[in-house]
């Protein structure tokens, strides 16, 4: 059924039995799929009926449906007309795992971060109104969006300017409570119905014409609130302005559909509490949807191998028994930061904030200030939400909040809204701030007890990647946080960033064989660049490669040159390879970085051709291969 559906047209016109046919083939299609390519499956699921009663009530090729996040996007793609190729779901080429523009019409605005579609959505209801359109908005927001600040910020908006506008909250047990919706059930029909509305505008009517009738009116209001909020927090939309309709049984088609219809008929801001389960369908999803959240591609789901994460969590358990002083902060990233296990062991020093970056920086920020060492434990992409208080609160005062960046790199199949690909730059920027990037898991665990030491900001990126262990071994009292030379070479030296200082030795014994010698040293520190120290180890040869898994604008590379050209070193020639300044797509990060050249051979090939004058400035474009151009001597 699914290949003939196209469209919210072709949803509207089926009847009963044809509607709950479609839902089981949702489900089939989507745990058939997200098993096999990886995604979000457990929300998906229990967005089936939800998603077929949208598309029912609105036509999303008029109507604007804004996704929170787009966790739960998969039936909506399924449903106008990307059925066929749901196979390539997040593999390079094929369908985003997020709603994408780009990628379809029907979607209305990119998604990959939590808590930015009710602002979309009223900006596009504003933008409506400007322009005289009749059409619906409709923000889906749920899987915890409600923690977020900017949620609440946009809801103020609403409810003060009174914009035509409906929000499903999709409510699976991670947002509001499931036994408060229980109790808002039993006050729907009386608080949005249409009796209750004109016995409403009855009364005030009456009361307004006696004498104090006024007075009473707002009385019998303030009471009539005051008892509501005791018993709910739904009461907060009331409040604002928004009419509530709620709770529906998210997984009746029927009734959802029935309360949309009401929804886009009040007119005004409108929000629709609808209770679903996540990984409906699915026994093992209905089971344990955490475990079921996001899913590895199947050919990544069984390694056993340890990751970065692993690692970080593991030294994090050391630091927490080693020193009161240390508190672990995370936003709504527990088990993805790998700290579920830490935060049973230590509940009240390790917080998790939920979706809440910038309170989370802050938070750490007073922490640090009242003595306390705190680490926060977030992705690079989700960092960048935090970025005033990065400068603001953190490293104007140089407090020592200790940033463990995760994902940082290519994420891979998650894609452009993910990929980390900027926090070099945007935490190089900062006076105060150190950026460190371990080469392997021995590295990673040092810098991380070695950051406890700093007075000063210090973040530590790493990949989403299973952790390298023991690239090159480190010297019994070594400086963990200095260039270290790996490989000496006669031709060119690699000054390789992190995860790539595996790759760039491996590229070294390749480049050997065509009879290029090249040596490798560890920047250690991604951000200052360490020119002077980086030019001592490497007294034997005037050429450098600079490799980062990181954009090349205002990355490790940027910054060695301009610090190169600062010492006046004008017998140096600096060659940069990173990744295009572009926003990465998705696919599989060890595709992605064979395609730009990231990889052993890519690095190889690179380190032979300038050896051998065929290239000058090194940066990998759209297409992977390699721009040539005139050259970038040091004195230019």
């Amino acid at each position: 059924m699914l290949e003939s559906i196209k469209g919210s047209q072709d949803v509207k016109g089926l009847d009963e039995s044809q509607i709950r046919a479609l839902c089981d083939e949702l489900r089939s299609r989507l745990v058939a799929g997200v098993n096999e390519t990886g995604g979000h499956l457990s929300s998906n699921l229990g967005g089936v009926e939800l998603t077929v009663a949208l598309h029912r009530v609105f036509d999303s090729t008029t109507d604007r449906i804004v996704w929170d996040v787009g966790h739960q996007s998969y039936c909506h793609k399924l449903l106008t007309g990307r059925a066929d190729a749901f196979d390539t779901l997040r593999q390079r080429g094929g369908l985003s795992g997020f709603p994408d523009p780009d990628e379809s019409a029907h979607d209305a605005f990119v998604a990959g971060h939590a808590g930015n579609s009710l602002s979309a959505a009223q900006g596009l209801a504003l933008a409506r109104d400007r322009a005289c359109g009749k059409h619906h908005v409709v923000a889906v927001v749920g899987d915890g969006c409600l923690t977020c600040g900017m949620t609440y910020e946009a809801l103020n908006h609403i409810g003060h300017a009174r914009t035509r506008l409906i929000v499903v909250l999709n409510d699976n047990g991670m947002s509001i409570s499931p036994t408060v919706g229980a109790l808002a059930r039993r006050t729907h029909n009386l608080r949005a119905g249409k009796p209750y509305r004109a016995v409403k505008h009855r009364t005030d009517s009456a009361l307004s014409s006696i004498p104090r009738g006024g007075s009473m009116r707002w009385l019998l209001r303030r009471a009539k609130a005051g008892a509501k909020a005791a018993v709910t927090p739904i009461m907060l939309f009331e409040e604002l302005g928004i009419t509530y309709l709620g709770p529906i049984e998210g997984h009746d088609v029927f009734e959802v559909e029935r309360a949309l219809q009401r929804a886009r008929a009040l007119g005004g801001p409108v929000v629709v509490h609808v209770l679903t389960t996540k990984g409906k369908g699915y026994a093992p999803a209905e089971a344990d949807p955490i475990a079921f959240h996001g899913l590895s591609p199947r050919e990544d789901a069984c390694s056993p191998a340890e990751t970065y994460s692993d690692v970080f969590a593991a030294t994090a358990r050391r630091l927490l028994e080693d020193d009161a002083r240390v508190t672990v902060v995370t936003a709504a990233m527990l088990d993805g930061t790998g700290l579920a296990g830490l935060k049973q062991e230590y509940p009240k020093r390790v917080l998790d904030v939920g979706i809440s970056e910038q309170h989370a920086v802050t938070l750490a920020a007073g922490m640090a200030a009242g003595g306390l060492r705190p680490i926060v434990a977030i992705y690079s992409t989700f960092l960048q939400r935090a970025f005033d208080q990065l400068v603001h609160d953190v490293c104007l005062p140089r407090l020592p909040v200790v940033f463990a960046v995760d994902r940082a790199g290519i994420v891979g199949e998650d894609g452009k809204t993910h990929q980390g690909l900027f926090d070099i730059g945007y935490l190089g920027l900062m006076p105060s701030m150190t950026v460190l990037a371990p080469r392997d898991a021995a590295t990673l665990r040092k810098m991380l007890m070695a950051s406890l030491d700093f007075d000063s900001p210090v973040a530590v990126r790493y990949p989403r990647s299973t952790a390298e262990e023991c690239v090159a071994l480190l010297a019994e009292g070594s400086d963990v946080t200095a260039p270290q030379l790996l490989r000496e070479g006669d031709d060119i030296t690699v000054v390789a960033v992190g995860s790539m200082v595996a790759p760039s030795l491996k590229a070294a014994r390749l480049a050997s064989d065509r009879g290029v010698s090249v040596g490798v040293i560890d920047a250690s520190v991604a951000a200052p660049a360490n020119w002077n120290a980086i030019r001592a180890l490497s007294f034997e040869t005037t050429r450098y490669l600079t490799v980062e898994e990181h954009v090349r604008s205002k990355g490790f590379g940027e910054s060695f040159t301009s610090a190169c050209c600062r010492a006046g070193c004008n017998d140096a020639l600096v060659h940069v390879l990173a990744l295009p300044d572009e926003f990465v797509p998705h696919g599989r990060r060890s595709l992605l970085l064979s395609h730009y050249g990231l990889d052993a051979p890519g690095i190889a090939r690179t380190c032979i051709e300038i050896v051998e004058g065929e290239q000058c400035d090194t940066v990998a474009s759209r297409d992977g291969s390699r721009d040539s151009g005139t050259g970038m001597s040091i004195e230019s």
